[in-house]
């Protein structure tokens, strides 16, 4: 029995050796790091001057949701100051490269926590830069083409008795809030999917929850969403709540794996 388990033991060693030599000391992680965020920030560059090109037809593009609120006859938004007009087009330039450049920006950092993890949860590599990727994006596109124009048409038909006078850059902070926003919301099924991987949470857990999770969502979207209506804060809290229920679909997927994987592990050894 002592002979089997020390060759059990013996035979495990080099793929210890070889799991355990991955693993990076905490100055070789910050160095580590330097390196993702200089990649990352080169890339956002580079797919900012490209946007910088066309930053007029990028622009009239996000200001479209207002423009179809604004009363007839005033579709035009304004600039106060002689730096303005410039700084808004580096504004928009830069919002349009970070969607764009949003895969390579999370192929950094998977590289950045791939080095933490075992070789068979390395396998992820790809479905996570693509749910990623997609899910970011779609929250992009849900918050320009749902949420911001309900918003708007809110907050400016509230009271028809002023009439707006808005700046190009009012409007863009704006529309960056809710868009990049929504971007970083519509990534909880990766994030749940990651803490389900490592084990942290199970599907009952999220199931059992579920009602705290609405109210956090419901906070979430509060936060997020400009205005304090009903109608508008379940316009940005319904989506998050259908992530968390796909969320609770993927956990139930890696937990099966866990499973599957552990019944083999003990079949293999007895």
């Amino acid at each position: 029995m002592t002979e089997n388990k020390r060759g059990d033991s013996e035979a495990m060693l080099p793929l210890e050796q070889e799991e355990l030599s991955d693993k990076m000391s905490f100055l070789e992680h910050l160095e580590e790091l330097r390196t993702r965020i200089l990649y990352s920030l080169v890339g956002v560059g580079i797919t900012f001057v490209i946007c910088f090109i066309f930053n007029v037809q990028l622009f009239h593009f996000i200001a479209a949701p207002i423009r179809q609120v604004l009363p007839p006859g005033q579709k035009d938004l304004f600039y106060l100051t002689p730096t303005e007009s410039f700084g808004i087009s580096m504004k928009v330039s830069l919002l349009v490269g970070i969607f764009l450049a949003s895969p390579f920006i999370l192929w950094q950092l998977w590289l950045f926590i791939s080095p933490g993890l075992y070789r068979r949860e390395k396998a992820y590599a790809l479905p996570f830069l693509f749910a990623s990727s997609t899910l970011f994006l779609m929250g992009g596109i849900f918050a320009y083409y749902i949420a911001l124009p309900r918003t708007l048409n809110f907050l400016i038909n509230f009271n028809p008795e002023l009439q707006p006078l808005i700046t190009a850059t009012e409007f863009f902070d704006f529309a960056t809030l809710i868009m990049v926003g929504m971007g970083v919301v519509f990534q909880l099924p990766i994030l749940i999917g990651f803490l389900s991987l490592f084990g942290i949470v199970t599907p009952r857990f999220l199931l059992h929850n579920f009602k705290f999770a609405v109210l956090i969502i419901f906070i979430i979207a509060a936060v997020i969403s400009p205005t304090g209506d009903a109608v508008n804060l379940f316009v940005f809290a319904l989506p998050m709540m259908a992530l968390y229920v796909v969320s609770i679909g993927i956990a139930f997927l890696f937990r099966r794996r866990h499973k599957a994987r552990d019944h083999a592990l003990s079949t293999s050894t007895s």
